[in-house]
């Protein structure tokens, strides 16, 4: 009969729930908000890799547009994801919060990704984006 002690047990606890959470399903959660302190925020981020929420300017037909910011991603859950904007967002503007990969880049940990590139690039799962739409309030 095998005996497990409290570290064993808290260790198999810990690495089985890091692992369910950096293979769960991708997603952004995020609301409209205010935008005037510079900020754009996802309350909630899923992501089964290390990668980036980025934030592209969006309109009625729901394509990713230009970059207007970007955050670092945790593979798993990631809470409270704070994007520091690099251009002027007003109110009434859309925004479209989506979750990139850091695969096929030359740098890791560096953003390089401009519109339509490969490098740290948007992920697909099923060939849908992850991703969130909010408007600045």
């Amino acid at each position: 009969m095998r005996v497990l002690t409290h570290a064993t047990l808290a260790l198999a606890l810990t690495t089985g729930a890091a692992f369910a959470a950096a293979h769960a399903m991708p997603m952004v959660e995020a609301a409209d908000q205010d935008v005037s302190n510079g900020i754009v925020t996802a309350d909630k981020v899923m992501a089964g890799e290390n990668g980036w929420l980025v934030v592209h300017r969006t309109d009625a037909d729901m394509k990713p547009g230009p970059v207007v910011a970007y955050a670092p991603l945790r593979a798993g859950e990631n809470t409270d994801v704070a994007a520091i904007l690099q251009e002027e967002v007003a109110s009434g503007d859309m925004l479209m919060l989506m979750v990139h990969s850091e695969e096929g880049g030359m740098k890791t940990g560096v953003f390089e990704y401009t519109l339509g590139a490969k490098e740290d690039g948007p992920i697909k799962p099923d060939g849908e984006l992850v991703m969130q739409v909010v408007t600045a309030e």
